[in-house]
């Protein structure tokens, strides 16, 4: 089941994707910018909702119950109502983006390593072209 919320987060709209799926939890953010339409939603929904990156699968205490049909109404009506965001999403939004920059750090090290070596190994070729008096 995946789960869309659309809110405002300064400066621009953003949409939440929440999916579970056999017990796991996943989550998707992808910013609209100004203010979507219906349509426009509908639009992405249909569209591109197979291009999302969602992140990493969570184990998920899933609790599985008949609900009573007009049970089943008011909590429609209750998250409909909600202007936040469920705190799960939040967490799962935050473990990636935390999983990105470590990732992020750990390839800029590695490149300026490199970098660094390249020009030690330049210096040394220098250095040795010198003492042969070429």
């Amino acid at each position: 089941m995946i789960k869309l919320t659309v809110l405002f987060e300064s400066p621009f709209w953003v949409g939440i994707f929440e999916k579970e799926q056999d017990g796991k939890y996943s989550v998707a953010r992808i910013v609209f910018g100004a203010e979507p339409r219906d349509f426009e939603v509908f639009e992405f929904v249909i569209n591109k909702m197979d291009q999302l990156k969602f992140s990493n699968p969570q184990e998920d205490e899933i609790v599985k119950r008949k609900i009573n049909p007009k049970r089943l109404q008011r909590e429609v009506k209750k998250e409909i109502s909600k202007k936040n965001i469920v705190s799960k999403a939040q967490d799962a939004l935050r473990l990636e983006i935390e999983k990105n920059k470590k990732e992020r750090r750990s390839f800029n090290s590695k490149l300026k390593e490199a970098i660094k070596q390249e020009r030690f190994e330049l210096k040394q070729q220098k250095k040795k072209e010198k003492k042969r008096g070429h």
